[in-house]
């Protein structure tokens, strides 16, 4: 869901256009399947030729708009909506999509008797994230929240580093480096890599009761579920990906794919240039292989990969063929021009 919405923000901006009024009332959500839309894009903003109709909805507007709302809209200080203020509304769903808090809403009071006043302060000039690591005055009071918005209002229970890295490192610089200073804001594009990342970090967990049932993997030696406390037991493949900058040369590409059984190989696991977006064709869409946990063994099965070849052993496995996963094993998943080497790191726990 995040990952569409990301999606389609990042596309609109590519266009050169914003939104403008980005925010839960303007984007449809089917519970079911997961799909997402933008909608009320009557408002778009086109630099130069349509100005901004709106400012926004309350809670998803940008800071520097909210902090010079009262000025007149032609007064050159005045900030108007455009893609800086869509990617602070953009983090700002996310955090509350994935997280069911907002990440300015804490109980800091500026002004006691004027709660207009207050708000215009608390969300413009003085606008403070949650979970700021240096400064604690904005938290979440836990005593003033309902039953029902419990444990996710504990933000020292589950704080927004349970989102996992890529999406920790955005979360940063939306609210803290970015929060004031539009354009150290993170672009859709981003968002919409690091939740691809995240998707992969993701392991079930092993308590059947879990009423998340998945967590994202927290790069520890000792995982556990974030939500009910179930460490990992066993063996855990996790494969680090390296891709080909020039023949026989790899590099870390920053990506790892956690495994647990019947996860699939995707062709943009196995090639860096493949990105996984609106462009894939029908084949490109196809998993490539699959793992399993068979006799206390981590297998790899490959289904249509002609280049998987166990580098040590120098050692192909052709399509129909499987691997054992162990520690350090390398294997090379495509000879074509950005193909990937993953190296096997195992966790026991």
């Amino acid at each position: 869901m995040c990952l569409l919405i990301s999606r389609a923000v990042r596309r609109m901006h590519m266009a050169g256009l914003a939104h403008s009024d980005l925010s839960y009332k303007n984007v449809l959500i089917d519970p079911i399947t997961g799909s997402a839309c933008i909608i009320d894009v009557d408002g778009l903003v086109v630099p130069g030729k349509f100005p901004p109709d709106v400012v926004g909805t309350p809670d998803f507007i940008a800071p520097e708009v909210v902090r010079t709302s009262k000025l007149p809209k032609d007064d050159p200080a005045r900030a108007l909506p455009n893609q800086e203020t869509d990617r602070h509304a953009l983090a700002v769903l996310i955090y509350m999509y994935l997280l069911y808090r907002h990440p300015l809403r804490g109980k800091k009071v500026h002004v006691l008797d004027d709660t207009e006043n207050d708000e215009y302060i608390g969300m413009g000039e003085k606008a403070l994230f949650v979970e700021h690591p240096a400064d604690f005055s904005n938290r979440i009071n836990i005593k003033s929240v309902r039953p029902t918005e419990l444990p996710w209002a504990d933000t020292s229970k589950l704080p927004f580093s349970i989102t996992g890295p890529y999406l920790s490192d955005l979360f940063k610089r939306a609210f803290i480096d970015g929060l004031h200073t539009p354009s150290a804001r993170p672009s859709a594009n981003e968002w919409e890599t690091a939740l691809v990342k995240t998707v992969d970090l993701i392991q079930p967990c092993h308590n059947p009761d879990c009423e998340q049932k998945w967590y994202v993997f927290d790069n520890s030696t000792s995982p556990k579920c974030p939500f009910c406390g179930t460490p990992f037991k066993g063996k855990l493949p996790i494969l680090n990906l390296y891709s080909s900058r020039k023949e026989g040369s790899y590099r870390p590409d920053n990506h790892r794919l956690m495994v647990w059984t019947n996860q699939s190989l995707f062709p943009w696991h196995t090639n860096n240039l493949i990105v996984p977006n609106e462009k894939l064709n029908d084949d490109q869409k196809q998993r490539v292989g699959y793992f399993v946990f068979h006799n206390d063994i981590w297998w790899l099965v490959n289904e249509r990969l002609t280049d998987l070849t166990d580098v040590t052993n120098k050692t192909v496995i052709p399509p129909g063929g499987k691997i054992a996963l162990v520690d350090g094993l390398q294997l090379l998943l495509s000879k074509e021009d950005g193909g990937r080497l993953v190296v096997v790191q195992m966790v026991t726990a």
